[in-house]
């Protein structure tokens, strides 16, 4: 028997800002379940679920040992458009086949966009 992996948990104190910044850069759908504290955030098309569980008070945020990586076919327009929409990504890197970008979440978590699913082997 195998287990997939089918959501990511984010502990943070800016639900609401996280929510719409995921909605808004990413594409995610937000779900908020009557009587549950998770937000839910989907992929509109496929991908992990994202849910957003409020940080307990001693916990600090971005200090974390993962980062989200999106798979963006064209990294060159995705930051492009990101910046329109308010969001800056750092340089876009070129690694061996592929580019990538960073930027940071509202809750500091760092984020990368990647070209590395569409690369050629």
């Amino acid at each position: 028997m195998t287990a997939a992996l089918g959501r990511i948990v984010i502990y943070t104190k800016k639900i609401d800002q996280m929510a719409e910044f995921y909605s808004r850069h990413f594409g995610f759908s937000v779900h908020r379940p009557d009587g549950d504290r998770l937000v839910e955030l989907r992929p509109r098309d496929s991908g992990l679920t994202i849910l957003l569980h409020p940080a307990a008070a001693p916990q600090a945020e971005g200090q974390s040992l993962i980062k989200l990586v999106f798979d963006i076919e064209d990294v060159g327009s995705f930051c492009a458009r990101s910046r329109a929409n308010g969001l800056t990504f750092g340089k876009i890197h070129q690694a061996d086949g592929y580019v990538f970008a960073n930027a940071r979440d509202p809750s500091q978590n760092p984020i990368q966009i990647s070209s590395r699913a569409f690369a050629q082997p």
